[in-house]
């Protein structure tokens, strides 16, 4: 296991999606939403120990989770919880990680990942990643990881594939962001587009050039802190000018633009676990295909449900098809599956008509 090679894991999302059992003060990657006895987080942490060393796990997420990562990661290093003053997207959460990491380690390497993505075929997930991790180390490349699409699902983004430079290992011609349907089926009949799974491999160095080539604005803010990055002053540093960064993604701020931008087609099972349905998809259902997690549920006449609701709460539904039901003790939320992206629209009505309590 190499000592330069180091993981990133992004945990400042709210997984407003999965409202109302992800909140505010608890999101989604805390939440052991598949009855494994771990969340999401741990399982990407656990995902990632066999590959990077313990001490070279990194965890960037929001001020106020300082504690429920420290409860939920008990072995990660102090130093390695980078806590954002304000939500800023990817682009500032990978430029912070990577400007620390390299103040740290010159040569490091990085492996970019989400903490609230479920991956099964961890052996394979392993392989590809240090897979991955040979071809950043061996030259100047931003790597994504894509998925063979199995449905023109709209609520991915898309990578169209080039020529390839190894096994496995394409040139990236294009990225495709949520396509509309009809698109997304001309897509997965073309054989030349993949999901993009939104993880990412490179050296440190070549991140931080990339995005001093593409996003200027953003790293002449950090360029001016070159002096604080792996000292003790690099808090006070991000204290003082992290909520001035432009906010952006990584795919627009740099992926989409570079001309260095590669793809490695991964062969392990993948679910951003981004809606209901998606949980739905990858949690065993009972006999009338609904999915019932701990509740006790009678279902007459209803299948194809969604219901999550405090374990051993006896639910009995009659008629229901297709839908979400979703009960916290304090908020209730009964929505056809179908119009489950209208739910970030229900919690920003939410807290105009009621306020924060409920999120």
């Amino acid at each position: 296991m190499s000592s330069h090679r180091y993981c990133v894991i992004m945990c400042g999302g709210v997984g407003s999606r999965f409202w109302p059992y992800s909140r505010e003060d608890c999101p989604k990657q805390f939440i052991d939403f598949l009855g494994t006895g771990r969340s999401l987080l741990q399982m990407s942490y656990d995902r990632i120990l066999p590959i990077v060393p313990k001490e070279n796990i990194v965890v960037v997420t929001n001020a106020r989770y300082a504690g429920l990562i420290r409860e939920q990661l008990p072995d990660l290093e102090p130093g390695n919880i980078l806590l954002e003053p304000a939500r800023r997207n990817t682009a500032p959460c990978i430029a912070w990680a990577a400007y620390h990491i390299h103040a740290l380690d010159p040569e490091a390497s990085m492996i970019v990942t989400p903490s609230d993505h479920l991956i099964t075929g961890e052996s394979v997930f392993e392989d590809c990643v240090r897979r991955g991790f040979g071809f950043v180390e061996s030259r100047d490349a931003l790597l994504t990881l894509g998925i063979t699409p199995t449905r023109p699902d709209t609520g991915y983004g898309y990578i169209q594939i080039g020529g390839p430079v190894e096994p496995g290992i394409l040139k990236v011609k294009t990225f495709t962001e949520k396509p509309g349907l009809e698109l997304a089926k001309v897509f997965l009949e073309s054989g030349e587009f993949f999901w993009n799974a939104g993880i990412f491999l490179w050296k440190a160095s070549a991140i931080i050039d990339a995005l001093r080539k593409h996003d200027s604005d953003l790293t002449a803010l950090f360029d001016t802190g070159l002096a604080d990055f792996g000292t003790p002053s690099e808090a006070d540093f991000i204290a003082r000018n992290f909520e001035s960064c432009p906010a952006n993604s990584i795919d627009y701020a740099v992926m989409e633009k570079a001309d260095n931008v590669y793809v490695e087609c991964a062969d392990f099972a993948w679910s951003d676990l981004g809606t209901w349905s998606s949980l739905y998809d990858n949690s065993p259902k009972t006999e009338g295909t609904n999915v019932t997690r701990d509740a006790r549920v009678l279902a007459y006449e209803a299948e194809g449900n969604m219901v999550a609701v405090p374990s051993g709460k006896l639910v009995v539904i009659d008629g229901l098809s297709d839908y979400i039901v979703a009960d916290t003790g304090d908020v209730l939320l009964i929505c056809p599956k179908s119009q489950e992206q209208r739910i970030r629209q229900m919690v920003t009505d939410v807290r105009l008509k009621y306020g924060d309590d409920a999120l």
